[in-house]
């Protein structure tokens, strides 16, 4: 993004009337390189490929705020590559993890990966020490470093149902992996921090919150997120989850949670009325019905409906209810801009 976009991003966060409604989505490596025309094994191999292409999203597109903007993203592989999992990787789709298998035993021979060593996340990290300079002069700014929370790296570890059967049968060992994944997430998070300019703000995604009652979020979801997001003082945290559960709704304000992607499923009035009026929301266009498979009119009018769901200039972004899916045409992301224009 480029620094003015991040100041922006701020004032939104901290509840500021703009004078124009901001939008904002979250793009990574399923969408860029399709909508480019590269092959998503060039985009994630090439520096030279991926700093191009992200720079020319950012130009096509002025209007939105990319979020976390330059984001090195290999899939959903980074994290649990570190944990020794298979990573496959194809020409034409992102990166496919192979997990630890469903004997959860094996959590007792884990180890927190460091992620300054251990699987992908050194090259990414090295992608970044690389590539910054260049982002810089070219009048950009990395500002946000991403990760995965800790219910969804322990899922990529052992499967969604696994992992929650585990949940119930096995209560002591999934402390203990989330335990671990907590641990990396900040460590992950920390490790980019340290190679970048002048990071102000972390990204985390974990819509596996969206799989558990109130009691076991409170449980096995809730203190691990406030033990992530805790290690962050003083730094700006969005938080994606666009699960259609609730759960973690009431609870984001004292995560210190900022601004709060959410699911297209629940109503904007509603989702306000669960987090409260400090929290910036991000949303709630359908990604894939309407921002992917619709037309530039259905996009029109579901933006001109969240316009009017949330009147106010303040404490919202316009944006999917959710990442960019892959395939999303150009003209429908141009009709989030002509939205806003109308409105």
């Amino acid at each position: 993004m480029r620094p003015d976009q991040w100041e922006t991003l701020k004032k939104c966060a901290a509840g500021v009337e703009l004078d124009s409604l901001p939008i904002a989505l979250i793009v990574d490596s399923p969408w860029i390189p399709g909508y480019l025309g590269h092959s998503t094994l060039d985009y994630l191999t090439l520096p030279d490929v991926w700093l191009k292409a992200n720079i020319r999203v950012a130009e096509d597109f002025p209007e939105i705020i990319f979020i976390p903007g330059f984001w090195l993203e290999y899939g959903m592989a980074a994290e649990p590559s570190g944990f020794g999992c298979r990573v496959s990787t194809f020409v034409d789709k992102t990166p496919l993890v192979q997990g630890l298998g469903a004997d959860f035993q094996v959590v007792e021979q884990l180890k927190t990966p460091n992620p300054r060593q251990d699987g992908l996340m050194p090259m990414l990290v090295n992608w970044y020490r690389y590539l910054e300079p260049r982002i810089l002069d070219a009048g950009y700014v990395v500002k946000i470093v991403a990760a995965r929370g800790p219910l969804a790296v322990a899922t990529h570890l052992f499967g969604v149902t696994d992992f929650l059967l585990n949940l119930k049968l096995q209560p002591e060992k999934t402390h203990r992996l989330l335990e671990m994944t907590t641990r990396l997430a900040i460590d992950w998070l920390q490790a980019q921090a340290e190679v970048l300019h002048a990071p102000e703000g972390i990204l985390v995604l974990d819509d596996i919150v969206g799989f558990l009652s109130p009691k076991d979020y409170l449980e096995f979801g809730h203190p691990y997120l406030e033990k992530l997001f805790s290690a962050f003082p003083n730094t700006l945290k969005i938080f994606h989850n666009d699960m259609s559960n609730p759960v973690s709704y009431p609870y984001l304000e004292s995560l210190g949670v900022d601004i709060f992607n959410f699911s297209h499923l629940i109503d904007i009035g509603r989702a306000r009325e669960l987090v409260g009026r400090k929290i910036c929301l991000m949303g709630n266009v359908p990604p894939l019905e309407v921002l992917a498979r619709g037309t530039p009119q259905q996009v029109l009018d579901s933006a001109a409906a969240c316009i009017r769901a949330h009147p106010t200039r303040n404490g919202w972004l316009l944006s999917a209810g959710g990442g960019v899916s892959p395939g999303t045409p150009w003209e429908n992301v141009r009709a989030l801009i002509t939205a806003v224009s109308l409105s």
